[in-house]
This record gives C-alpha cells, sequence and structure tokens, in this order.
C-alpha cells in the first residue's frame, strides 16, 4: 500500500430489530453480515469490488474465517466495523475490528481468507493476480 498504510474501511451499521435475539442481543450468525458490508466497502476503496473481480477474470470465495466475540451489539446501538487489507500478496486476508460507536468498546475481532480462482480453468491461483497489484498501486514482483 503507499507508504506502507494499510487499506482500510470502516462502516457504521444500526443494528436492526430483525438481528437480535429475545434478549435484543445480535444472533452471533449476523457478525458475518457485517464483515461483508465493510469489506465491500474496503474493495470498493481500491476499485476492486465483487463485480470488477469477476470483470477481471476471477472471483475470490472466503476459505477461512475466524470471529472471537469479546462484548455484545445490541439492538438500536449504533456499531462500528473497521476492514483491514493485512496481505494481498498471495491471497486476500483482511481484518475487522467491530466496536460499540458510542463507547468505543471492542465487540468482536475477526478475520477473512480469500484466494483468486481463475474463472476459466477453476484453477486456485497461488499468487493473487497482477490485476490485484494494479488495483492497490503496486508493479507484481
Amino acid at each position: 500500500m503507499a507508504n506502507n498504510a494499510p487499506k482500510s474501511a470502516e462502516v457504521i451499521i444500526d443494528v436492526p430489530f430483525f438481528d437480535v435475539d429475545a434478549m435484543q442481543v445480535v444472533w452471533h450468525g449476523h457478525y458475518v453480515k457485517y464483515l461483508e458490508v465493510a469489506r465491500c466497502e474496503l474493495l470498493r476503496s481500491f476499485h476492486y469490488d465483487y463485480n470488477e473481480m469477476s470483470e477481471s477474470g476471477y472471483m475470490w470465495p472466503i476459505v477461512d474465517m475466524s470471529l472471537k466475540y469479546v462484548g455484545s451489539a445490541l439492538f438500536a446501538h449504533k456499531i462500528k466495523v473497521t476492514a483491514t487489507l493485512k496481505e494481498w500478496e498471495n491471497r486476500l486476508r483482511i481484518e475487522y475490528l467491530i466496536t460499540d460507536l458510542a463507547s468505543g468498546k471492542k465487540l468482536t475481532k475477526a478475520s477473512t481468507t480469500q484466494v483468486a480462482i481463475d474463472m476459466k480453468t477453476r484453477q486456485m491461483c497461488f499468487e493473487s493476480p497482477a490485476v490485484l497489484f494494479e488495483k492497490l498501486g503496486y508493479a507484481k514482483p
């Protein structure tokens, strides 16, 4: 990334009623959806969202995901989801932090790993394609 600064994006989400259980706590599975919203914002920030990935001839499925729940998001609270690109040379590894917007309290840490698949051959790429390096402003080594 430029000046070795990691690429990051953040989104603010109003926790909707349909995401919570009877205790008005967000059901654990909905956090994955919040990660996706932040990941899409991050990808858009360097002009390589899912449509652009497909147009470039690659799909990028998630092959690994990890979440650590530290606190609970609650109905009608606003949460901030920050996505930071940590690796891109051979895969996309993104780290996430979900915090309560009002208090700044950490709620969840997570990470996802995506790999490039050539859409024509359906073969996994063992290094990221040149188009990703271009989008990030680097020449492929």
